[in-house]
């Protein structure tokens, strides 16, 4: 029920920035490897590393175990050993796949939520009517706006 127009900005927005699950695992994995190696952090430095994190979570590449390249680059950063990451690569790929569900189900939250912001959500008969009239007006048929009016009086498609 989502208009085309707004998906097609809103998602690529999404895939490029709002990248919660891994934002969220690079964090775990940080603090995880902190715990295994028994080294302390303050809660300054918790905090500090989430938005070190969150930061850095915007340049992740949409591939799989490119967390782990940001997570290697910040470890040192608070004093946590490198090697911590071989604890973690040998469950990353089935972390990965819930990683990868978050950032969709977060993209997917963030469209709907700017489609009502900005009115852009209706019904299965208003996305028909939006796609119709991009088609029309793709090919030059009709002038745009002719196929949602068609749509919304029950005229066919063919009329």
């Amino acid at each position: 029920g989502v208009r085309k127009r707004l998906i097609g900005f809103v998602l690529p927005l999404g895939y490029s920035f709002n990248l919660d699950g891994s934002m969220i695992y690079t964090t775990f994995v940080a603090l995880f490897i902190s715990q295994a190696y028994d080294i302390p952090l303050s809660l300054q430095q918790q905090f500090l590393m989430l938005l070190v994190l969150m930061v850095s979570s915007k340049g992740i590449a949409g591939v799989p175990r490119a967390s782990l390249v940001v997570v290697a680059a910040v470890l040192p950063m608070f004093g946590l050993p490198e090697a911590g990451i071989l604890l973690i690569l040998g469950i990353d790929h089935f972390l990965d796949m819930g990683r990868s569900a978050t950032n969709v189900l977060g993209n997917t939250i963030a469209t709907a939520v700017v489609a009502k912001w900005e009115q852009g959500l209706g019904g299965p008969d208003e996305a028909l009517a939006d796609g119709l009239e991009d088609e029309v007006a793709a090919e030059g048929l009709a002038p745009a706006g002719a196929a949602a009016s068609a749509v919304a009086h029950g005229e066919s498609r063919a009329a």
